[in-house]
């Protein structure tokens, strides 16, 4: 994902609130074997690029004077209830170098597994992201998780998902942390006799009819 930058020459507190009111979002980028690089962003074009999951999670071109350089996303503040962006961070990226980065999960096939389409479970995603250490060029924008699988009173863990070639996870003293939980619905168990229950036929009498209901005894005065 490309954007563009802009180099400022100007810091500081005031400095920052003159460039946010004219648009621009103050912002800096480090790391490498070159000094922070002060630079200011369109607002509006980095508010859109926020929205996407790409920006967050992927190695991204940044073009800045004429030169692309490839950089991380590696902090944002924002104003604690305008709709404004403060400032940015981006960090430089070495291709020769791995990296440690964060990378969302993509569920899918839950609807399908035995134990939502059979035994009336839940799918509970107790991880939503991972971290992941492997150079840039192997880094994924997502990693996909297929829950077909899934069955009553199994669990998913990390070490179950298969994950792209030269990706190694992180899992900060945690051999292996659960992803997925099989969570059983209260009631579903017996919701299912009752249903097969009403929707049995009624006892045939001799003749063909339908057997009478059987009256309740009357209550004694």
């Amino acid at each position: 994902m490309k954007f563009v930058a802009f180099e400022r020459a100007k810091q500081g507190t005031g400095a920052s609130r003159r460039l946010r009111i004219t648009g621009r979002t103050p912002g800096i980028v480090y790391g490498g074997n070159t000094d922070t690089t002060l630079i200011e962003i369109d607002h509006n074009a980095l508010w859109h690029a926020l929205k996407k999951e790409a920006f967050h999670a992927s190695v991204l071109d940044m073009e800045l004077a004429g030169k692309e350089h490839k950089v991380l996303l590696r902090d944002v503040q924002m104003h604690p209830f305008k709709q404004l962006i403060l400032h940015i961070d981006f960090q430089r990226v070495d291709e020769n170098t791995k990296l440690h980065m964060k990378v969302p999960l993509h569920f899918s096939g839950d609807e399908l597994s035995p134990a939502v389409k059979t035994d009336g479970c839940i799918a509970n995603h107790v991880l939503t992201e991972i971290d992941v250490l492997c150079l840039p060029k192997d880094l994924p924008e997502f990693v996909a998780v297929d829950l077909s699988g899934l069955k009553k009173g199994k669990s998913l863990h990390l070490a179950d998902i298969v994950l792209p070639k030269g990706v190694t996870a992180v899992t900060h003293g945690k051999n292996n942390p659960v992803v997925v939980s099989v969570v059983a619905v209260a009631g579903a168990a017996e919701a299912a006799p009752a249903a097969d229950a009403a929707a049995a036929p009624a006892p045939v009498a001799k003749g063909g009819k339908a057997a009478p209901a059987a009256k309740a005894p009357a209550a004694k005065k």
